[in-house]
């Protein structure tokens, strides 16, 4: 596992104490309908950043059909958990720091269930950073909590999404193209009653455009 500084915050902090709680929770999820619609869009062997990896569970689940992942987390602890179980590359990093390097391009990125831990005004440089990461004609996958809600709940930072709300939340990365958009139940037992929002992005466009979209 490659480790790096992260900046502490109430998010990070919470992982770090309930790492193995969490694992328990979530490292059995099934989410294996979810993955098969990011990957029917993505060619064999094709090259994965799971970003947000948590335990690893949708990195080893890649790994195991044959792609190249790289996995990424801001917590020390799950990291460790993801390098153990997944048999992947995970490199410890605050999202916000995040950019990739001269070389480092994906044909699809799996964000599941980790840039909604980002305030609005930091999930924009975000997702710029990470479409820069992906090949022209990549898919994107992120999932957000399904609402307008904004701010800490149960020890975390979550930013909400609805369908609309993302639309117009991304209208300035005219490179990324909204290609699938569905709501899910949550897959872990007894809070199926909770909305998920998932989609699936598409990167256009040149890194000139993309140079463009940020000023540089």
């Amino acid at each position: 596992m490659e480790k790096s500084s992260v900046n502490s915050n109430p998010t990070l902090q919470y992982y770090e104490e309930h790492a193995e709680e969490f694992a328990a929770n979530t490292i059995g999820a099934d989410m294996e309908a979810i993955r098969g619609r990011f990957l029917s869009y993505l060619p064999a062997g094709a090259r994965i950043l799971d970003f947000g990896c948590g335990t690893g569970r949708d990195s080893k689940a890649f790994h195991d059909l044959g792609y190249e992942v790289r996995a990424l987390d801001g917590s020390e602890a799950l990291c460790r958990i993801a390098g153990e179980h997944a048999g992947v590359p995970v490199r410890c990093a605050d999202f916000r720091d995040y950019t990739p390097e001269k070389d480092e391009h994906y044909e699809g990125i799996w964000a599941c269930a980790s840039l909604l831990h980002l305030k609005k005004e930091e999930l924009l440089p975000v997702l710029r950073e990470l479409v820069k990461a992906l090949e022209d004609g990549g898919t994107l996958y992120v999932s957000f909590k399904y609402g307008e809600y904004e701010g800490e709940r149960n020890g975390r930072y979550f930013t909400d999404f609805t369908p609309d709300s993302f639309r117009e939340y991304i209208k300035d990365i005219p490179q990324l193209g909204i290609t699938q958009q569905w709501m899910t139940g949550d897959v872990r037992p007894g809070r199926g009653d909770e909305r998920w929002l998932n989609m699936l992005l598409e990167r256009k466009g040149s890194e000139t455009d993309l140079k463009d979209c940020d000023g540089s």
